[in-house]
């Protein structure tokens, strides 16, 4: 239970915090300035941010399904949540003669399970829009459900060779794979098709279709308001620290670096992965629908197909 808080906490925090970084970056790229009047250098910003949402009226559409819309954001930001329980933080601890692990639990199939939670999350977007009783929040969740199904099929297979070489689904026992090397210098094309995937799992720009406010308003979303929206949001900045730690956790050695404690070097890992997503998302437009299925099902499905053979080979060779 105090492993459970103390990620919580620390996943909370970050997202609200990830939320001030985008904005700065952004200002940045786009030669603005962001957030600053918040606090010193705008450090207060996600705390005025969510005093806002709490305060927010919460306005329910009168045709909406009223209990699926009112849960459909918790499946978005909990399924995020539940995913951490699976990542190592570091190695085990030994206080006292006893020996604590720096996971919450160590599943001998923690791969599946993280796979288990992609895909129920998939539900919080599609309710989200169905429940809304609006034909853009129902394109936006048709479109969402899509893409995330879609793009899961090349996440999965781009893992694939990462059990190959690891043999074991545990993420512990992927990490403890990396001890001489990093995973990223024997698999590069593995880690493209994973790092894309994600990007487009998670509805980052260039691959937030389902939202497209030029076209749908804001998607499946476009009839929440208050705390409601403030919860896909949220969803989404965890799902962004899910993504970077299982990233840094499949290719970038997890927990592993010289010098600093190890659950530092994980935030490491997790920001830096995190902040890539950001300058992509300043530096390329939105795709079309037709452009982004056909990456996912031309291209990356065919190629984690390949690379899964040909890591095969290699293996069997040497």
């Amino acid at each position: 239970m105090i492993k459970v808080a103390v990620i919580l906490t620390g996943v909370l925090l970050l997202a609200a915090y990830l939320v001030l970084l985008e904005r700065k970056l952004l200002g940045r790229f786009q030669a603005r300035i962001g957030p600053n009047r918040a606090g010193i250098f705008g450090l207060l910003q996600p705390v005025s941010d969510g005093i806002k949402l709490l305060t927010k009226e919460d306005v329910i559409p009168q045709g909406a399904h009223r209990r699926i819309f009112l849960f459909a954001p918790a499946v978005v930001a909990a399924t995020a949540l539940l995913t951490f329980a699976v990542v190592p933080m570091g190695p085990d601890l030994h206080l006292g003669g006893r020996k604590i692990p720096m996971v919450v639990t160590d599943m001998n199939v923690g791969l599946l399970y993280v796979f288990a939670m992609a895909s129920l999350s998939v539900y919080g977007v599609v309710l989200g829009g169905w429940a809304s009783d609006s034909k853009y929040a129902m394109l936006g969740s048709i479109r969402g459900a899509a893409q995330m199904i879609s793009y899961e099929l090349a996440l999965g297979l781009s893992i694939v060779p990462v059990v190959m070489l690891a043999g074991s689904l545990s993420l512990v026992d992927i990490v403890d794979a990396q001890a001489g090397r990093p995973f990223i210098l024997v698999q590069p094309l593995a880690f493209v098709i994973f790092f894309l995937s994600a990007m487009a799992e998670s509805k980052r720009i260039p691959f937030d279709l389902p939202e497209a406010e030029a076209e749908l308003g804001s998607g499946y979303h476009t009839e929440y308001s208050g705390m409601r929206f403030g919860m896909f949001f949220l969803g989404e900045y965890v799902q962004m620290q899910v993504l970077g730690a299982l990233t840094a956790v499949f290719f970038l050695g997890g927990w592993r670096g010289p010098f600093l404690p190890a659950p530092l070097w994980l935030l490491v890992k997790i920001v830096l992965v995190v902040t890539a997503m950001i300058w992509i998302r300043a530096t390329l437009p939105r795709f079309r629908y037709d452009q982004l299925m056909g990456l996912g099902w031309k291209f990356l499905i065919p190629a984690a197909l390949i690379n899964i053979v040909i890591t095969g080979f290699v293996m069997v060779g040497i």
